[in-house]
Formats: structure tokens, sequence, C-alpha cells
């Protein structure tokens, strides 16, 4: 269909035509294709990034590259002092940190309560015991403190609140229609009481958590040592047990060694990608839908913007395309000529988009995440996914291109040269 001879004409007249072009219609027309390119590859990144900023927090501020956790219908890791022998023998664990989860119901106010029934100011909440040193070695917790201090392993009733738990600090708060539970008139300093089991005791709030994971926001946190105490749990046995490995060591082998080890029998062994709740991976996948949407009617638009000018500029040149025709250039080189001047396009405005996306924006989001309610949000840019983005702009921009170069191309020679309809 299009010979040799044909194409190197066709690149001939495209090269011809774009040196002798308006310096403002083609920066005009390649700002478009650029545009066009960081919508199809920058919206996306951004609503999928947004997960992955959930994603990355859980796995730096909460469960690390592989976790263990309790058995179904189990309440803690069985043997959980002969796993924690055996993590410190394993080369591939730089990091550790381990937690004790039980429920309880935490009251305020209950001092100044007079009546009867159920104090109306409390929540029931998860309680988890840590050891304050290793879990702010692992999770930076210590630096996610809104107000008061973080815990110490000596503190004794001192406890730390997720920010989502009190009224003045949480998001879902809202008297009898909110979306959750909170405490009223808590806050540093304030004595509460906490009931675990047939077991009271009052703790003063030393601290409030503020974070986007929920895990950590609704949470109450007292040392270890204080809540085994609480619980009965004399035997050591853990709740959670949450490891970093070594850069370059493979999750899945790791996990594959410990189940080899046993330790599946004690106790539930999860990479990071396996622990992330079912949840986030529909709303990646939704938002990924919606990103492509979007972005398929930015290209869209660039097609007919292509299309339009490419359809302007071969009409205006009817006459000079009937003369070509009319000494003996194929009608294909000069369609080709017009399939050329689009590549041109595309294949500039593709290049300095990717310099813009890889060299300003996915490094500048990168330090500045998009600060959204639940996450802070990355871009997230693939090279292969945006060489697949880039492939559709430049396949869509030249049969753009071509279309309206056929239609002028099609008329008859004589007319053309004459400007008869």
């Amino acid at each position: 269909m299009f010979s040799p001879l044909n194409i190197r004409i066709g690149f001939y007249l495209a090269l011809r035509h774009i040196k002798r072009a308006s310096i403002w219609t083609t920066s005009l027309i390649v700002f478009v294709m650029l545009l066009t390119f960081l919508n199809l590859v920058v919206v996306t990144g951004i609503l999928v990034g947004l997960v992955a900023g959930i994603n990355s927090a859980y796995q730096t501020h909460y469960i690390g590259d592989v976790i263990i956790s309790p058995l179904e219908g189990e309440d803690y890791i069985k043997q959980s002092p002969s796993i924690l022998a055996l993590l410190d023998t394993l080369p591939q664990v730089t990091g550790r940190t381990t937690r004790y989860l039980t429920s309880g119901t935490l009251e305020a106010g209950y001092k100044s309560y007079v009546g009867t029934g159920q104090n109306p100011n409390f929540v029931s909440l998860q309680v988890a015991g840590i050891d304050p040193s290793a879990e702010d070695a692992f999770t930076s917790l210590g630096g996610m403190i809104l107000s008061g201090a973080y815990l110490d392993q000596n503190d004794y009733d001192q406890v730390l609140i997720g920010s989502q738990r009190l009224a003045q600090y949480s998001a879902f708060a809202g008297g009898g229609g909110g979306l959750l539970t909170v405490l009223e008139d808590v806050d540093v300093g304030s004595v509460l009481r906490l009931r675990i089991g047939d077991v009271e005791r009052e703790v003063t709030v030393k601290g409030i958590i503020d974070s986007k994971l929920d895990e950590l926001s609704l949470r109450l946190y007292m040392p270890a040592t204080q809540l085994r105490g609480l619980i009965g749990r004399n035997d050591y046995n853990l709740s959670e047990i949450a490891m970093r490995l070594t850069p370059g060591t493979d999750p899945i082998v790791f996990k594959d060694l410990l189940v080899r080890s046993g330790v599946s029998d004690y106790g539930v062994v999860e990479t990071f990608e396996e622990s992330i709740p079912d949840g986030v991976q529909e709303i990646t996948n939704t938002f990924a839908m919606l990103g492509n949407m979007i972005s398929s009617v930015g290209l869209v638009v660039a097609s007919i913007t292509i299309f339009i000018v490419i359809f302007i500029n071969a009409l205006t040149r009817r006459k000079f395309i009937g003369i070509l025709k009319g000494i003996g250039i194929d009608g294909k080189a000069i369609e080709i000529s017009y399939m050329f001047q689009s590549l041109f396009y595309a294949a500039i405005g593709s290049g300095i988009g990717l310099a813009v996306l890889y060299g300003f924006l996915v490094p500048f989001v990168a330090a500045h995440p998009i600060d959204f309610p639940f996450s802070d949000g990355i871009l997230v840019a693939p090279i292969p996914d945006t060489m697949v983005r880039v492939a559709l702009l430049v396949v869509a921009t030249v049969i753009a291109g071509y279309i309206p170069a056929r239609m002028i191309v099609k008329k008859n020679t004589l007319d053309s040269i004459l400007g008869r309809n």
C-alpha cells in the first residue's frame, strides 16, 4: 500500500512543510499533545497513587514486609517466644515489632456521672500493648503525636489514644448520627476508665496519635507489660509480629522459609501484599478504571484537535495538493506526508511530556505527597504503562492526521487545482 518511494517522498514533503510552518501554530499543536500526554498519565497516576499512598503507609507504619497474626479462631500466636527466637537467628530480618491486642471499653466523665444505666460517654475500641521503643523504631509511631508526649516503657497507667476516637479531632463524629462513636471532652491529661473483660483500671491520656490509617487512629496504646498484666497473658504469646526485611529480600521466599520452619502451625504468615485489606485493592482497580476513562476523553479531544488542524491545513493547501498530483506525485505519498506531520507533533509532545513527568512531576510529588483525607497520595507512573500510553497517543494522532488528508487527496485533481467543489 505504502511503497518505500512514497514513504521517502512523504517524509520529504512533511519535513518541508514543518520547516515552513508558523512557529506559533507548531508550538500550539505540540502544547496540545503535551497536555494530552500528561492527562493520559497523570490523572490515572494520581488516582492510583492515592491508594498507593495507603499501601505505602500500611507497609511503612504498620505491617512491614511480613506479618504473623493468630490462626483463625485464636486470640494469639501460639509459641510466640519460640518464633521470636527463630526470627532473631535469621539474617533477613532487619527489624521487628510485637503487639498484644485485645478489645475493651473506655469511659470519660464517669466520676461526675449521676444516674442509672450506662454512661453515654464511652467507646468500645481495640487496645494495643506495645514496646514503645521498638514500635517507634519500626513504625515511627512517636512521630505521629498530635498532642502530648509519646509512651515510655516504664509508664504506669499512661496511654496513647487515636485522634479519631476523640470528638474534637475526629472527622467522623457527629452526635447521634455520627459514623463513629467518640469520646467527648477528652484531651491530654484526661483520666479515663479502661475496662477489659472484668478488669477495670483508671488510665491517663499521655498523648494523642494522629494518622490516616484506621489501625493507628482508632486504637488505644499502652506499654505491653501493662496490658499483659490486665489480660493475664503470662505465656508471652503475642497478637502480631511485624517484620522488616533486608533490601532485596523476596518477602514470598522469606514467607516460605517461615512456613517450612513450622511457623504457620501457630500463626498466619502473610506478606505485605497479602495482608492488605481486600477493599484497598478494589479501590485501586476502580480508581484505575476511572483514570482510564477520563484519560480516554482527553485522547479523543486530542485526536479531534489534530483532525481539525490537518483538515484545515490540507483544505487551504488543496490547490498545492492538486498540483503535486498533477506533476505525478502519488496521492499515497501526500497522505503519508500528513501522517508524518502528525507523528512529529505526537512525538515531540510526548517527549516533552516524558521529561516533565519523570524529571519534575514524579520526584516532586514523591517529595511533597498530595494531602488527601485518608492518604498521602503519590504519582504512580510505571515506565511500561507510560510507554503504552505514548503508543496510544501516537497511533491516535497519526490516524487523526491520515483521515482528513485522505479526504482532500481523494478529490479530483483538476477540481483541486481550479478550486472547484
